[in-house]
């Protein structure tokens, strides 16, 4: 089961090569990870990275294949699902994103690309709440997250954690989808926080 919207936007801002190899696998403590179809939680995420990091990606190995302002990558990460880069010309600015498309579906990358350009030429600088979720979750350090377990009650198991500073109370993990909003505010960093909320489409 995909908990997750098709299209979604993982990250805020430019990744890094440290942050992007983070972003590649940020589902790496999922609970079944030998039994759970990995294509679920994968497929549809994206996140901007640099011109060093896209150029990087390409000399690695010979790309699986290459179109116009996209190629992908050989090495996929499940039977059908692999990263694709592109190199997007957005709002008179050249900009690099990496994104997992399906390749079983035969329009994806194009989709993925069209869903991009779209989200990213937003004329206000805004997040959805679901972005700030997805923000929350790439940036936590894998210590400070992870995903309920026996001590949750049986609905919650498998769903994503979070720690969160609790007052007086200490330090306590919480569903990510049930941060408040002052917890989502506390966790994002300082020029994400006073962003609008957006309402996703």
């Amino acid at each position: 089961m995909n908990p997750f919207s098709p299209i979604r936007k993982v990250y805020q801002g430019i990744a890094d090569r440290r942050q992007m190899f983070r972003l590649f696998d940020r589902h790496a403590q999922r609970p079944n990870r030998d039994h759970v179809d990995a294509g679920s939680l994968y497929s549809g995420e994206w996140f901007g990275v640099g011109r060093v990091e896209h150029d990087y990606m390409l000399e690695i190995l010979p790309p699986l294949w290459m179109r116009g302002e996209m190629f992908a990558l050989r090495e996929l990460l499940t039977d059908s699902i692999t990263s694709v880069f592109y190199t997007l010309r957005i709002d008179g600015k050249t900009r690099y994103f990496h994104a997992y498309c399906d390749l079983n579906v035969a329009r994806s990358p194009a989709e993925m690309r069209d869903a991009i350009v779209e989200r990213e030429s937003w004329p206000v600088k805004a997040m959805t709440r679901e972005e700030r979720l997805e923000h929350i979750w790439s940036a936590t350090h894998d210590e400070y997250r992870g995903y309920a377990g026996d001590r949750w009650l049986p609905e919650h198991h498998g769903k994503r954690t979070v720690l969160c500073y609790g007052g007086r109370q200490g330090a306590m993990l919480k569903l990510l989808d049930e941060l408040t909003d002052d917890e989502i505010a506390a966790k994002l960093p300082v020029h994400l926080r006073h962003l609008p909320l957006a309402v996703a489409a």
